[in-house]
């Protein structure tokens, strides 16, 4: 599998990233052990966690599999914090005693001395952003992360934390989603990066399985859209609105004899992104996954999708 530079680090990372959200929730610890060994053994390295993820039992789950399935310097450990559990539910907390309590309690889960590359998960509009920055440049000097970023930031904040970092530490990627039925990053968080050597990782590619093909007539049962606790996560993309762009998509896969889901993943994985980060909840969704790395789109069918799910820009993106 293609490695690719995180931005302008000497970080590398699959083009292929495993997402671990369902993990030790939907996906238990047998398929976690497949996936995990199945990915690594496609030349998969960047595998991507959160503390938020189930409680930190995703986290757990990986801990408890690195070493016996992989070796842990064999891939790029990539977690997330801000979003602290409380007794009434998650609460943002991207402060630099939040942030850097929640990394300590990663690397004991995780049973690591450190991780590749550590993100803020959201922003938090009650911390300033340049309390939110310390905590990661705290973070890379103390050896707890050797590289770190943002996840679901804006344009702005993005050049902002890259600003604060320059230098010794650096902003080395933000994580956001990105698929043909989420394109809004292209209008400043993308420009953002490219200009400032920051790295893209897109989580969600298969626009939260939608682009898949698999909501098209019915919901099945055993799908996140049909899941107490993932309904609401699918639910925005099975409107009307999408459904355009999901049928464009299953008329190139069959005229390609391909599947819907490789023609949405090889769209953006060709959208110069260093990683698309898939979350399977099973062993055989991630093999489909893997499977489509040797897709490569024909530059009329990129147009045509490029086409059909076009973002809305107006002023001041365009002037």
């Amino acid at each position: 599998m293609e490695q690719r530079h995180l931005g302008r680090t000497g970080l590398r990372v699959s083009r292929l990233g495993l997402g671990t959200m369902t993990w030790s929730r939907d996906t238990d610890a047998h398929d976690a052990t497949e996936q995990l060994r199945d990915f690594t053994d496609a030349g998969g390295t960047l595998v991507d966690t959160s503390a938020s993820y189930a409680d930190g039992g995703a986290e757990e789950l990986l801990g408890e599999l690195l070493d016996d399935v992989v070796p842990r310097d064999e891939v790029v450990l990539c977690t997330k914090a801000g979003i602290r559990r409380t007794s009434t539910g998650g609460v943002v907390d991207a402060s630099r005693g939040g942030l850097l309590a929640s990394l300590d309690g990663s690397l004991r889960r995780l049973r690591t001395d450190h991780v590749d590359l550590w993100l803020v998960q959201t922003p938090d509009p009650r911390t300033p952003l340049d309390e939110t920055v310390s905590a990661l440049r705290l973070a890379v000097t103390s050896g707890r992360a050797r590289y770190v970023g943002l996840s679901n930031h804006a344009g702005w904040q993005v050049a902002r934390a890259a600003s604060l970092l320059e230098g010794e530490v650096g902003l080395t990627a933000v994580e956001a989603e990105y698929s043909l039925l989420q394109r809004g990053i292209e209008r400043e968080v993308v420009p953002a990066a490219v200009a400032l050597g920051v790295g893209v990782l897109a989580w969600s590619p298969l626009g939260r399985g939608v682009l898949t093909g698999k909501y098209r007539r019915t919901i099945p049962a055993d799908s996140r859209a049909a899941s107490p606790h993932l309904a609401g996560f699918v639910e925005p993309y099975l409107a009307r609105a999408s459904a355009t762009i999901v049928e464009a998509v299953a008329t190139a896969a069959t005229g390609l004899e391909r599947t819907p889901l490789e023609v949405a993943l090889a769209w953006v994985q060709g959208r110069g992104v260093a990683s698309a980060v898939v979350g399977a909840r099973t062993a055989t969704q991630l093999r489909a996954s893997i499977a489509a790395q040797d897709l490569v789109l024909p530059d009329e069918l990129r147009r045509a999708l490029d086409e059909v799910s076009a973002p809305t820009l107006g002023y001041p993106e365009r002037f």
